[in-house]
């Protein structure tokens, strides 16, 4: 995939690089202007908003993200050849100093400061890694009240929200598709038990 782009924002235009084998899936130009498209008719401007982009690989998603007035932005990914690759899509653009990579299994994550605005998941195809990823999210404080979590999982994918996430709205493109959800709260059945 050698077409990797930013979209639009500051960084417009800017080239990433991406592998040439599959073991890294970008999200493509094409879906990544379409969830944003939908992001913005959401939530209106990203400026000054925190996101995460969980399961990174290229970071198109968060360096997307910056380039489109996002303050701060966390990449999370555990494989060292995706690490490397996000690093240097991260010096390349010029925000390395101005981001945090953590390096670590999305189900095992540590404790954030604070919750972030926006999560942005691209787990690997058919591994059942979303919804672990989202209840580890929660737990340590990634998601919290009224965070919106994008998730891109394989069109036939079986996929089902944790509890306390609220699905508002659901795309297909291809074999992908894409789930937009709410974190509202642990139900108050769960909360009392």
């Amino acid at each position: 995939m050698s077409g990797l782009r930013i979209i639009s924002g500051q960084f417009k235009g800017r080239r990433l690089d991406a592998p040439d084998g599959p073991q890294i899936r970008p999200t493509s130009n094409r879906l990544r202007e379409r969830i944003f498209s939908i992001l913005q008719s959401r939530v209106g401007s990203l400026e000054g908003l925190s996101v995460a982009d969980i399961f990174a690989g290229t970071g198109a998603m968060g360096i997307e993200a910056v380039s489109r007035g996002a303050a701060k932005a966390w990449f999370v990914e555990k494989h060292e050849d995706s690490l490397e690759l996000l690093r240097g899509n991260l010096e390349k653009i010029g925000i390395a100093g101005l981001v945090r990579v953590i390096a670590a299994d999305a189900r095992q994550l540590p404790k954030a400061d604070e919750a972030f605005n926006i999560l942005f998941l691209d787990p690997p195809y058919r591994r059942r890694l979303a919804e672990p990823t989202l209840t580890s999210l929660v737990e340590c404080g990634w998601a919290g009240n009224e965070s919106l979590v994008i998730v891109e999982i394989a069109a036939d994918d079986r996929f089902d929200l944790p509890d306390g996430f609220r699905m508002v709205d659901e795309r297909q493109q291809g074999n992908n598709r894409v789930v937009f959800a709410v974190f509202a709260g642990a139900s108050k059945s769960t909360a009392a038990e």
